[in-house]
């Protein structure tokens, strides 16, 4: 590696790229299949379209849930990787089997053993991350692993399209295929050598909630509140199809909002090391709530575009740096524990919004499920400057 190449990625360990890269390949595995999901279930397996939300409503919020506990289960046990890996291979397997159902029921199981699966590798491998490293050099390391998380997700759509429109395979081989790079994924964490944790945990392996300190609440809180009016990307798509993108295009774009992400991350991450956590925090918030006014105020293809792709600088930063602020707040024996309600919280609280814009979406208009971000945004920009300091880090 080039000495300027390696002074860039200086205080990162040889773990710290090994778990950057199952991010990577866990995310194209699961990429691959976010375009041809709908497309699967509605012309394949002639599910409604109630049905589509219905998978992935409760698919998202199962995983959300999952996250806590595991994050707490790793604790209990002081034991990172094996939880981790767990995690990885049942998301791996599960995806041919999604792709072998005949009616939308067995994908449904399917889709809810994946998710599980990245459910229990979430906390446990963000643990590894936040303990491959010094403290400070945690921004960079969940930066990497940042990177690889949205690398994964840019590569994923791509490799999709490729599949059908290139190679013209059939639609469930797609599934079957997804396999392999979740393999990869899985044999990356095998590799990472686990660093025993200094102190033993006394916590239950239920929630550990007492024993958080009182800033990490208060950091909680503001993220909730910022997350309340964040929706899924699919409300992106939605509103890029209406502009009347095509679907290749659509997802062209959306590969390109993950690339700017992947490109993002790990600066970001490295910036807030140096600059403070929540300052970065509060760039990525007002980024987001640029962002939403312009899906609201306009329909104009190009800048939809342009709107979409720059959304992904939002996304490569609020990943890297929320997880590494949430480290910093709890102690090392419930680092998982921490990052993972973490997680879970962003998640339940996306799942209200998802439901929320839902109901805008139809009874109201399209423009409203973005002004309703958008004001939830600025509220989140004002809880996060009130409850959160801008040195509020802990040592350890």
């Amino acid at each position: 590696m080039p000495a300027p190449m390696q002074r860039y990625f200086v205080g990162l360990s040889r773990d710290t790229f090994l778990l950057a890269l199952s991010s990577m390949f866990a995310d194209i595995s699961t990429e691959m299949l976010y375009p041809v999901l709908p497309v699967f279930l509605t012309q394949v397996l002639h599910a409604s379209g109630s049905i589509v939300g219905l998978v992935d409503g409760f698919a998202q919020a199962t995983q959300n849930i999952v996250q806590g506990f595991s994050g707490a289960v790793s604790d209990r046990l002081q034991r990172r990787k094996p939880v981790a890996l767990i995690g990885y291979l049942l998301a791996a397997f599960a995806k041919p089997l999604m792709g072998l159902a005949t009616v939308w029921e067995a994908l449904f199981a399917a889709r809810l053993a994946d998710r599980i699966g990245a459910g229990m590798r979430s906390a446990p491998r963000d643990a590894l991350v936040a303990s491959s490293v010094a403290e400070a050099d945690r921004g960079r390391a969940f930066g990497l692993e940042g990177l690889g998380d949205n690398a994964g997700a840019f590569l994923g759509p791509l490799l999709a399209l490729l599949l059908l429109y290139g190679v013209h395979v059939e639609l469930r081989s797609v599934f079957y295929l997804a396999v392999i790079p979740g393999l990869l994924a899985a044999l990356m964490v095998v590799l990472v050598g686990e660093r025993p944790v200094e102190i033993a945990a006394k916590a239950r392996i239920d929630v550990n909630w007492r024993r958080f300190p009182v800033r990490y609440w208060k950091y909680l809180l503001a993220t909730a509140v910022f997350a309340a009016g964040a929706s899924s990307n699919a409300f992106l798509i939605l509103r890029t199809r209406d502009s009347g993108v095509s679907l290749e295009a659509t997802i062209l774009i959306y590969a390109a909002f993950n690339l700017v992400a992947a490109l993002v991350s790990y600066p970001a991450g490295a910036l807030s090391d140096r600059l403070g956590r929540r300052n970065l925090l509060l760039t990525a918030f007002m980024v987001f709530l640029l962002t939403y006014l312009g899906f609201a105020l306009t329909a104009n293809i190009a800048v939809i575009g342009a709107l979409f792709v720059l959304y992904g600088l939002y996304q490569g930063m609020f990943r890297a740096v929320g997880k590494a602020l949430a480290a910093d707040l709890v102690p090392q024996e419930l680092r998982a524990s921490g990052v993972g309600w973490y997680s879970t919280t962003v998640g339940l609280l996306q799942l209200v919004a998802n439901l929320v814009a839902g109901l805008l979406w139809d009874r109201i208009g399209h423009a409203a499920v973005f002004y309703f971000g958008a004001i939830s945004a600025v509220a989140g920009v004002l809880a996060l400057v009130i409850l959160v300091s801008a040195d509020m880090r802990r040592s350890g």
